[in-house]
């Protein structure tokens, strides 16, 4: 899982298993950041519309922008202004299309995750270092 700016360089990063839901690892990504500030605001996708996420991330700052589920049982939080900025999202797709250039990064070959996070943080560097 990736946090990246607006523009869509690399900010943070954290490799796990597949399994986890991504709204269980918004944490740990902040934690494992290479930035000092926290970002501001998150924008997401579906996926990341959850209350308990929502108070995590006011808690300590951070606006969170995602779309609502269609089977949301609880009143909408999100008004149509924020939600203007999830059409920026495709600069957040951008990376996905850099890191596509990468082959051990875009199917997991190795078997220790110690090894797979260091071609990845590799990968995040190149991309920052031509980006920059």
């Amino acid at each position: 899982m990736v946090i990246v700016e607006k523009s869509g360089l690399p900010v943070g990063l954290h490799v796990c298993s597949a399994s986890p839901s991504e709204v269980t690892l918004v944490g740990s990504v902040l934690e494992n950041r290479f930035t000092d500030e926290m970002p501001l605001r998150l924008i997401g996708d579906k996926a990341y519309d959850s209350d308990p996420l929502d108070e995590y991330l006011e808690e300590i700052g951070i606006e969170m922008i995602s779309p609502h589920k269609i089977n949301r049982v609880k009143p909408p939080t999100q008004d149509g202004r924020p939600l203007r900025r999830y059409k920026k999202r495709w600069q957040v797709e951008r990376f996905n299309a850099w890191i596509q250039n990468f082959r051990k990064v875009v199917v997991r070959w190795e078997r220790k995750i110690e090894n797979y996070r260091g071609f990845a943080l590799l990968a995040c560097a190149i991309i920052l270092a031509k980006r920059l």
